[in-house]
């Protein structure tokens, strides 16, 4: 289904899936599966949300864009961190060998999801609000697909079955939905 030496590599807000449905979508086309948080967290010794308190949020981004700049894989399905997308650099590098997906889900589904997200290690300036936060990405998570899934309302395996059946329509635009 996927070029050779292509990737998947998924964007979105914290509880959107990215990690959970990456490892489903990774399992069902026989990819690796590559998560940037845990790459930074294991590189740094240190959780995100250490980094963000003892650092700030600007060094976490930082730390983002090196790990993923950095990074040279194919035939993974790789799951950013939600402020993957405020590097450029990164998004452009990341672009050249995939495949860009915004899993989409609604501010109120990311409140339900991930509760109390102060332990979360969210990449945010200390004076904006999570609508703030969730708006600012919403349009550099959509500026930088190449598909986007809406999550709202499905479960894990439907967003996952939902993403195979929308990569192989575009791979083959005249082929039936099946």
């Amino acid at each position: 289904m996927l070029a050779e030496s292509h990737n998947l590599i998924f964007v979105g807000m914290p509880g959107s899936g990215k990690s959970t449905v990456g490892v489903l979508v990774a399992k069902r086309l026989g990819l690796g599966f590559i998560d940037t948080d845990l790459l930074i967290q294991q590189e740094t010794g240190r959780t995100l949300q250490n980094i963000v308190d003892q650092d700030g949020y600007v060094a976490l981004r930082k730390a983002e864009e090196q790990m993923l700049l950095n990074l040279n894989v194919q035939q993974h399905v790789i799951s950013t961190g939600g402020s993957a997308v405020y590097s450029d650099a990164a998004m452009r590098h990341l672009k050249t060998g995939g495949t860009v997906v915004f899993l989409d889900i609604s501010l109120d589904t990311v409140f339900a999801r991930i509760g109390d997200y102060s332990l979360r290690g969210i990449s945010k300036r200390p004076d904006q609000s999570l609508l703030e936060l969730y708006e600012e990405r919403s349009a550099l998570y959509s500026r930088y697909a190449d598909l986007t899934v809406r999550g709202d309302s499905l479960s894990q395996e439907q967003v996952c079955d939902a993403l195979i059946a929308s990569l192989h329509s575009i791979k083959n635009p005249a082929a039936p939905n099946s």
